[in-house]
């Protein structure tokens, strides 16, 4: 399985980055893709997310509103529309594929920063 993402990069607290990715390597029938972040000296959090099987999202309380996710027909690209950045948006932001059995597979990772 390969995840390559693509997108990241420096805005101003305000403005707007749109992260891709791509997924290949895989034929799983159901499996939720989206996206996690860390940032420095804290956990992995989950960002958001949509469902294979039915498109269904999901977002952390601290982005809706501002994030929206969303992929291809096939659901093996996905991406993460980030509008109204905050400086507390900025970490390495990892694109990820769980499976059923709750397996996780991760990309490298895209550097977002947000400034002041």
């Amino acid at each position: 399985v390969q995840l390559v993402e693509s997108g990241g990069g420096l805005v101003q607290a305000g403005g707007s980055l749109r992260l891709s990715c791509a997924a290949s390597g895989f034929t799983f029938d159901d499996y939720a893709i989206g996206w996690f972040r860390q940032a420095p000296g804290k956990e992995r959090e989950g960002v958001s997310c949509i469902s294979s099987s039915d498109g269904s999202t999901v977002y952390a309380g601290s982005v809706k509103g501002r994030f929206t996710i969303s992929s291809d027909n096939a659901k093996t690209t996905v991406y993460l529309q980030m509008n109204s950045l905050k400086p507390e948006d900025t970490a390495v932001y990892y694109c990820n594929v769980r499976v059923k059995s709750g397996y996780d597979y991760w990309g490298q990772g895209t550097q977002v920063t947000v400034s002041s």
